[in-house]
């Protein structure tokens, strides 16, 4: 569980006087089995916000990253059928832990979060053809390789999109440094 999976998971005992497993039993009493339908469920009966009815629906059917028991696993499915983006990922990856020793890195289900005091990036294999880096770099003017992202509720600002490890350059790696820099 990360950071903020815990932060959340114990504002809601907080909040509802009853642990997330208390929780999901009580899901698993009803019997609903939709995910949708557990949300509506906890919303309606128990006044609960959409972020905590999500945290409870994901952790009762399993379905969420935290709730993977191998994230090793998790980064077989991201990169499957995209297997030719893997050493760029582990490439990236391993330069990024240069910056220092305070990165989360947490595997979900369709992409990698970093994560310092905040999340700075996240390491996505979005297509065949397109492997992105999402940062965390509000304020910051669109340039070169670096895209702002406009797109309501993203949890990144800009991105660079990179096609294969020949795209790798030093201009990549100062922009993630830039955004980790910012997260600390």
């Amino acid at each position: 569980m990360d950071k903020a999976e815990q932060t959340m998971t114990d504002n809601l005992q907080k909040n509802t006087g009853k642990s997330l497993n208390e929780w999901i039993a009580i899901v698993r009493e009803s019997k609903i089995e939709k995910h949708g339908d557990i949300i509506s469920f906890l919303k309606e009966k128990h006044s609960f916000t959409y972020g905590f009815a999500n945290l409870v629906a994901l952790k009762t059917k399993g379905s969420d990253a935290g709730s993977a028991e191998d994230t090793g696993q998790l980064i077989i499915r991201q990169y499957k059928g995209k297997e030719h983006f893997k050493p760029l990922y582990e490439m990236l990856l391993s330069e990024i832990m240069k910056f220092g020793n305070d990165i989360e890195v947490s595997p979900k289900n369709a992409y990698v979060s970093l994560r310092r005091k905040k999340q700075f990036a996240i390491l996505q294999p979005a297509t065949k053809t397109r492997f992105e880096i999402g940062l965390n770099l509000k304020g910051e003017t669109q340039a070169g390789i670096l895209e702002t992202i406009t797109l309501p509720n993203s949890m990144c600002s800009h991105r660079i999109n990179l096609t294969s490890e020949k795209d790798f350059s030093e201009e990549v790696l100062q922009w993630i440094n830039k955004s980790y820099q910012n997260a600390g």
